[in-house]
């Protein structure tokens, strides 16, 4: 499984959708994940990837990891990996 299917699969059972129904250009908002939802993605890639994502809940727009899309976060969750594993 790669970086998007499984972030996608962690989005999808956070909004309590199927992966078919997320795809890379969604918002958090049209899948209807709220700040907590938020958080609690953020944690669950934390530990699929065994990363740690830049990402302040109590300012989700502040820092520089984009949460604007799916597709943001997946290339945000892999510089991560990349970064960790140079």
């Amino acid at each position: 499984m790669n970086v998007q299917d499984k972030v996608i699969a962690i989005i999808a059972e956070q909004a309590v959708l199927e992966p078919s129904d997320v795809s890379p250009g969604s918002t958090l908002e049209d899948l209807g994940i709220d700040s907590l939802g938020l958080v609690e993605s953020i944690f669950a890639i934390e530990e699929a990837f065994d990363i740690q994502v830049p990402f302040n809940a109590n300012d989700p727009q502040a820092g520089d990891f984009d949460i604007s899309s799916v597709a943001a976060i997946v290339a945000g969750i892999e510089r991560l990996i990349a970064e960790k594993t140079a």
